[in-house]
């Protein structure tokens, strides 16, 4: 089994020991992103929205370099620092999918890095 580390510069750096994604036998497992911008390394500005907006940016760009996109994406977790974000978070999230409807959980948590209100991961296939 190889495991190829992907790396892009157009989404955030990871901040921890970890990879932007792996790519393993034809599947992608993306690292949680949060709003971070890639060239700044600073938290966007906005509410839960804009930073679900960022969110999905940044899972877009780390799919695409490894050969996945979101209309590959088989399974999703998001973090939400509080439940009552659910609704603004889900539609900001469906936009991005469109009729796609992968497998999702999520999961309200204590705190997330850098204090922001939501993270998303995802397993997708290549190609």
């Amino acid at each position: 089994m190889t495991l190829e580390r992907i790396h892009t510069d157009e989404a955030p750096a990871a901040i921890g020991p970890y990879s932007q994604a792996i790519v393993s036998d034809g599947w992608v497992f993306c690292s949680g992103q949060i709003p971070l911008d890639a060239a700044t390394m600073e938290l966007v500005d906005g509410d839960v929205a804009a930073q679900t907006e960022k969110v999905m940016e940044n899972l877009r760009v780390v799919l695409a370099a490894a050969g996945a996109s979101l209309d590959t994406v088989v399974k999703t977790t998001i973090f939400l620092a509080d439940m009552a974000d659910f609704a603004a978070v889900n539609e900001v999230y469906g936009r991005h999918f469109g009729d796609h409807r992968p497998a999702r959980a999520t999961v309200a948590v204590r705190e997330l890095p850098k204090s922001v209100d939501v993270e998303i991961e995802c397993i997708a296939r290549v190609g």
